[in-house]
């Protein structure tokens, strides 16, 4: 998000270095320096008043017009020479009369007399002087993220905080070779052709692949960055590569043994790091839990667990999310598995996944069709993957129900039976309303629906078995069933 920032600089030399500086921040409109005190307190009282609607001779404000807090700038930027009231005098009166603002004071000493005495006039920040890009790049950044926090609680915006409101993915394997990677990399695809920023993470800090499906030449990777207390805006930028896709990537390590490097501690750094520089934060967590991935698992707006139809890896998936569960990581209630390599065949369908594991099931499933991948993938080119390849529609469709992509309808058939291939890759027939849950086959990667499960249904995620017998059919737990568990 923007975030707006006034300097108030009585200085010509200090105003210009400012003034240069504030150009070069990511995300940042700096107004005109203002000289003087008098200016300052003019100019967001002239703000404050234009939101609330002030000029137009008591008119009330119109439809959409911004609120008093949100005109205000996010951060004012005070030096120490500003007069004719003193510094600290001057931020005092800010805090008390415009408290969604937060103040940074310019200072050639930055000594621990002063930063207390700034502290306790209202101050968010102190920069010291010469001046540092990344000194007050992260000043400017700490004061926004606090502004936008308190004018959520004065009746802002949330949707206007510069914080870290960035969306965290997690894709973890239930074990090795069951597509996590794939579907780490297609969903970030998904996700920065609808438009948004995304970073895409890879924490499986021993074996990750994701630079070499990406087709990727890289020397910094996330290790650069664990032992690094203070991560700005600029050292983010010399870790993360900026893919030709859009894509920023964060690499593992080249070498495996590297990635002990990275504890919870730096995880939970980074992640918060690239929220804040992000929309869509994804991160590929392998199939081994350790420290790193663990954090992020545990900070992650949504957690997938990617599995195959097959015993070996449900069972591994159980095992999984158990042990997220007795670590405290994460209750299988809130994580979402992912079928993949599902075919009409399997006799293990998805909601036995769910009932095995306990958690929630994707509607959307990915089909068997490794054929349309290999290209790509000996390649390690997963970004040249054809629109019409049923994985790719699966995994793009995935993506949309994640709420990754505000409109994956367009990119279906808008919807239409017809455009929805099956498993098999397939045109399907037309279902009657009312259809048994058995009796029209397992719906496609695209249909947005598993067991009979319709789009208004209400369910975010597949129906269970009570559902089923519910709505009349036989369930997919009874005696007709092609599985039984032992």
């Amino acid at each position: 998000m923007t975030i707006r920032i006034l300097p108030a600089i009585g200085d010509p030399d200090a105003a210009r270095a400012v003034s240069s500086l504030l150009h070069q921040l990511p995300d940042a409109e700096p107004a005109p320096t203002v000289a003087d005190s008098a200016a300052l307190l003019h100019a967001l009282a002239g703000a404050a008043a234009q939101g609330a609607g002030a000029p137009a001779a008591g008119a009330p404000p119109a439809a959409g017009q911004p609120s008093a807090v949100e005109a205000l700038p996010e951060v004012v930027l005070v030096h120490e020479r500003i007069g004719p009231t003193p510094a600290l005098e001057l931020i005092r009166e800010v805090a008390l009369r415009f408290p969604a603002v937060g103040v940074v004071l310019i200072t050639t000493d930055a000594g621990p007399a002063l930063f207390s005495a700034a502290m306790d006039a209202g101050a968010r920040g102190i920069v010291g002087m010469p001046l540092g890009y990344d000194e007050l790049a992260a000043r400017v950044q700490a004061a926004a993220q606090w502004s936008a926090g308190v004018r959520v609680h004065l009746g802002g915006s949330p949707e206007a905080a510069p914080g870290p409101a960035g969306t965290l993915v997690t894709v973890t394997g239930a074990k090795g070779g069951v597509g996590t990677t794939v579907t780490a990399v297609q969903l970030a695809l998904a996700a920065r052709a609808a438009g948004r920023s995304v970073a895409l993470v890879d924490l499986d800090l021993q074996s990750g692949d994701v630079a070499s499906y990406l087709d990727v030449q890289f020397r910094r990777s996330v290790v650069d960055l664990a032992g690094i207390q203070d991560i700005s805006v600029r050292v983010l930028q010399d870790a993360v590569h900026d893919h030709h896709t859009g894509l920023g990537l964060l690499l593992a390590p080249e070498e495996g043994e590297r990635g002990e490097e990275v504890d919870d501690r730096a995880a939970r750094q980074i992640i918060g790091a690239l929220r804040s520089r992000y929309e869509v934060v994804l991160v590929d967590c392998g199939s081994q839990m350790q420290s790193a991935n663990a954090a992020a698992v545990e900070l992650a707006d949504l957690a997938l667990l990617v599995t195959t139809p097959d015993v070996v890896a449900v069972r591994a998936a159980k095992r999984q999310v158990r042990l997220w569960d007795r670590l405290q990581i994460r209750k299988a209630e809130d994580t979402t598995t992912v079928v993949n390599r599902l075919t009409r065949n399997t006799e293990i369908q998805p909601p036995l996944v769910a009932k095995a594991t306990g958690t929630q099931v994707a509607r959307t499933h990915v089909p068997a069709a490794f054929k349309e991948l290999q290209p790509c993938v000996d390649a390690g080119r997963m970004q040249d993957l054809d629109g019409r390849s049923t994985v790719k529609q699966a995994l793009w469709a995935l993506a949309g129900e994640l709420g990754l992509v505000d409109a994956p309808a367009a990119r279906q058939g808008r919807g239409s039976h017809r455009a929805r291939p099956t498993l098999t890759g397939r045109k399907r027939k037309a279902i009657t309303p009312g259809a048994a849950p058995g009796s029209g086959g397992v719906p496609g990667p695209a249909s947005g629906a598993a067991s009979g499960a319709g789009p208004g249904s209400g369910a975010r995620f597949g129906v269970r078995r009570g559902a089923a017998e519910a709505a009349g059919g036989p369930g997919p737990f009874g005696p007709s069933g092609p599985y039984e568990e032992g």
